[in-house]
Formats: structure tokens, sequence, C-alpha cells
């Protein structure tokens, strides 16, 4: 039998009570992890292990935009898993497509603060721990639109694309501690966020989603969560031990 690829590790998923960071985060449990299902909505985080009668997954609600939240978040991953190997930054919110004279300085601050904002706060806490273990995985889901921009979604773009520059960075920073950093760029993923990019009713919506996501990739079908999990568990694992400052995209070939 195989070993499992993180037997043995401990990771914190955000984002994990549903779509791709619920997807992340049940599979790494089967890779042998100890994993922190972290999300803004407790009860869903709180759902996604419910099935699972082992002492290896915790969950906790946290926001992930907030300072003393993500230190309570690395802490309690210190104190209950012995400390913190993997990081997978995977909390994310859309943008509806709205054009730059119609956004909100509210708007424009959410977006930033959880897509971007969230993987400073998750790595300036996390870092500390992995300098002393002296490793670490952070893998950090960022968009194919942080590299392939469209209009209306201006926020959305800019948030991504900062999570880019920023796994590219810390890669830097962090390489002589032998701590590993990269991003995925999914494509349009099947996640209940999807339909919150599109405006107007269920038809609309479906007809949208076709016309704006499923014509644009070449491969002819909306990414799977299975498949931008899959991806993350290669680059949180020993098989990219080698792999820093990476970008993967995981989207049927859109960002072409």
């Amino acid at each position: 039998m195989n070993k499992k690829l993180l037997q043995g590790k401990t990771a914190i998923v955000t984002g994990a009570g549903s779509g791709m960071g619920k997807a992340i985060a049940q599979l790494f449990v089967e890779e042998g992890s100890n994993v922190i299902f972290a999300d803004l909505n407790g009860e869903a985080a709180e759902a996604a292990i419910a099935s699972y009668e082992t002492k290896q997954v915790k969950s906790i609600q946290a926001n992930v935009a907030n300072d003393e939240e993500v230190a309570n978040l690395v802490q309690e991953s210190v104190q209950s898993f012995n400390g913190v190997d993997i990081v997978v930054n995977c909390a994310g919110i859309p943008q509806v497509f709205t054009s730059i004279e119609d956004l909100s300085l509210e708007q424009w601050d959410r977006i930033m603060n959880v897509n971007a904002k969230s993987i400073f706060l998750t790595s300036k806490y996390a870092v500390p721990v992995m300098k002393e273990q002296k490793s670490g995985s952070i893998v950090n889901i960022a968009a194919i639109s942080g590299m392939r921009a469209r209009p209306g979604l201006n926020a959305y773009c800019a948030s991504k694309g900062a999570a880019i520059m920023l796994t590219k960075s810390l890669a830097l920073e962090l390489a002589p501690y032998k701590i590993r950093v990269n991003a995925i760029n999914p494509g349009p993923t099947d996640t209940p966020m999807i339909n919150q990019f599109l405006d107007g009713d269920e038809t609309q919506m479906e007809e949208n989603k076709k016309k704006i996501f499923l014509d644009s990739i070449p491969l002819g079908s909306i990414i799977q969560p299975e498949d931008v999990a899959q991806s993350a568990l290669y680059l949180a694992s020993d098989l990219a031990r080698t792999v820093t400052g990476a970008t993967l995209n995981v989207d049927g070939g859109r960002g072409i």
C-alpha cells in the first residue's frame, strides 16, 4: 500500500465550509493530514467534518480578514496538532460585474480584504511556526482572472493579481527556510460562488454562465472542485518539494 502523501502533516484550509476549500480539506484528510477546516460560516465548517470519526479534523469559525482571529486560528492549530505544515488560502469572495464608477469603496475593501489581505495574515502568523520547523508549504488559491483580466471584475482581478505577486514574493523570501509558496489559478469552477459573479434571474444566469464562462474554456467544461483539490495536494506534498513561486493554471485552457 502506498504511503499517504500528507501522513503526519497538519494543514489549515480556509474557506473549507464549501466548494473548493471543502474539497481540498477533505482530500487532505484522506491523504493522512490533520486538518483545520476554517470558514467564516462556522456551521458550514462544522457540517463539513460531521461525517468524520477521527481526531485528525477540527472546525473553526474565523474571519480570515481579521488579525486577531487569524492569529487565534494558527495558535489553535499549534495547540491541537503541535504545528502547522501546510496552509491553503482558499477563502474568497466574487464580484458581480460592476463598472469602476459604480464600485463602492466598501465593495473594493471587502474584496481586497478577503482575497488578498487574508493571505498576508495567515502567512504572518503561520510562517514563524514553519520557520521553527524548518519546513512548510503555503498554497494560495488565486484565479485565472489574476492574469487574464475581464471588464467589470476590476476589484476581483486586482485582488487575485495581488495574491499571485504576494505568492512569488514570499517564495523568494522564505526559500532559505525551506518554506515553499505556490498559487493555483482556477478557471470558472462549479461551486456555489460561480453564480455570484452574475446578475439577473435564474434563466439569465444560466445563459450568462454559458456565454461568459463555458464558451471561453477550450476544454469545454467547467472546472470541478476536485480538480483544484488534486492540484493543491500536489503543491502541498513532497511531490512538489522543488516547486516554489509557481502559478498553476487549473482552468481548462482559459488563460491561454
